[in-house]
């Protein structure tokens, strides 16, 4: 990379004006070893000049000045100035510069849905964490250490009063992970720093659905809000998250020749194209045509469905009027969906398949959640002997 020298001034005392050379990007000093972006001249001219002395004085020391300029970036730009190490020392130098925060920013830009959220949110106790401030050069593995302690004992954005939980400081600790490891590969970052971190481990965290008795149940209970209502049931009769069944439109619902349903659609976590068969019940929620290709393909099949306290409001007093004390949000409909496919004896991997999940462990979960429910309801004879 070719040096470019500028001559700058910069203002002294009683009306003078200092010169100095500016280089970019900066140079090695032979005397120090050290990289610098100045070499001041010793040199001056009148910021005013009144007299013609002082004009002169002015011309005379600018040309000089020039001429050393252009001495100078002739003799730094000649391929043999800089050795093979000095040139890498001071491209690593140069990186070490830049902002992790703005490349952090940049790869959250790159996600989609609520991956791009999860990333926003990791992002907001970095710059809590950082005050905004952090280069490159700033990384390391004690820096890491110091902000997996934070994560795990800082307050949630979201409540105020309560701890972060371990699973969303996972999550988030996860980005920044992710963020390393490119990092490594856009060779930003000379060493795996990524590698040599670890995750913070996850808290196997209770996993709330309903039974179909309880899911039967909702459908006879009336709802203030009917859009909710019928947005819960499609989750729990096809497992697709809220985002998905916020995002999704009439041209994702295909009618097959054998009248069924298809839906295609990307998954929000994995980003991959997805082909979910629903039932004919299941897409009754919808309130739409028989054919979906006859409603309107760009509108969403769940309009107005949006997520807030106040709309969560409508949800909980439905499940309370339904007369069910489990504590349900929304993503328990999706929960639900998976354990009771399981319970009816759908194979783990065709679930893991329904779901879009990449690793079958994550479907396995479920299978936990069967077998415990087998255990209860085994339990639950008793004779009196």
């Amino acid at each position: 990379m070719a040096v470019k020298v500028t001559l700058r001034l910069k203002d002294i005392s009683k009306g003078r004006q200092s010169l100095y050379l500016d280089f970019y990007p900066p140079i090695i000093k032979q005397d120090t070893g050290k990289t610098s972006r100045r070499e001041f001249l010793n040199l001056y001219i009148h910021k005013k000049p009144k007299t013609p002395f002082e004009k002169t004085h002015n011309t005379e020391t600018l040309w000089m000045c020039k001429s050393i300029r252009q001495k100078r970036e002739n003799y730094l730009n000649k391929p043999e100035i800089y050795s093979d190490y000095e040139r890498e020392q001071l491209r690593i130098k140069e990186l070490g510069e830049q902002s992790f925060i703005d490349y952090f920013n940049k790869l959250a830009n790159k996600r989609k849905a609520s991956n791009h959220d999860n990333w926003v949110s990791a992002l907001k106790y970095l710059n809590a964490f950082t005050n905004g401030n952090l280069k490159f050069a700033d990384l390391s593995v004690r820096f890491f250490e110091d902000f997996k302690e934070y994560l795990l004992t800082t307050k949630s954005n979201a409540s105020k009063k309560a701890k972060l939980s371990p699973n969303s400081a996972s999550s988030y600790f996860n980005k920044v992970k992710a963020a390393l490891k490119q990092a490594f590969k856009d060779d930003i970052l000379q060493t795996d720093l990524n590698a040599k971190i670890k995750p913070i481990k996850t808290v196997e965290s209770r996993r709330e659905y309903l039974t179909l008795q309880e899911l039967n149940t909702l459908v006879k209970t009336d709802c203030n809000n009917p859009l909710i209502k019928r947005a819960a049931l499609f989750s729990a009769m096809t497992g697709l998250a809220f985002k998905e069944i916020q995002n999704l439109k009439w041209g994702d619902i295909s009618l097959t020749d054998r009248n069924e349903y298809l839906i295609l659609s990307k998954r929000q976590k994995t980003e991959s194209d997805n082909y979910l068969p629903i039932s004919n019940q299941a897409f009754s929620f919808t309130n739409g045509s028989k054919n979906p290709k006859d409603m309107p393909q760009d509108d969403q099949v769940f309009k107005g469905l949006k997520y807030s306290a106040y709309r969560n409001k409508f949800l909980f007093q439905w499940i309370g009027a339904a007369g069910i004390t489990k504590h349900i949000t929304f993503h328990c409909f999706r929960h639900t969906y998976a354990t009771l496919l399981l319970s009816n004896g759908e194979a783990i991997t065709t679930l893991s398949k329904m779901m879009g999940h990449k690793d079958l462990k994550t479907t396995m979960i479920y299978a936990k959640i069967v077998d415990e429910s087998k255990r209860n309801a085994a339990n639950s004879i008793k004779l009196d002997l």
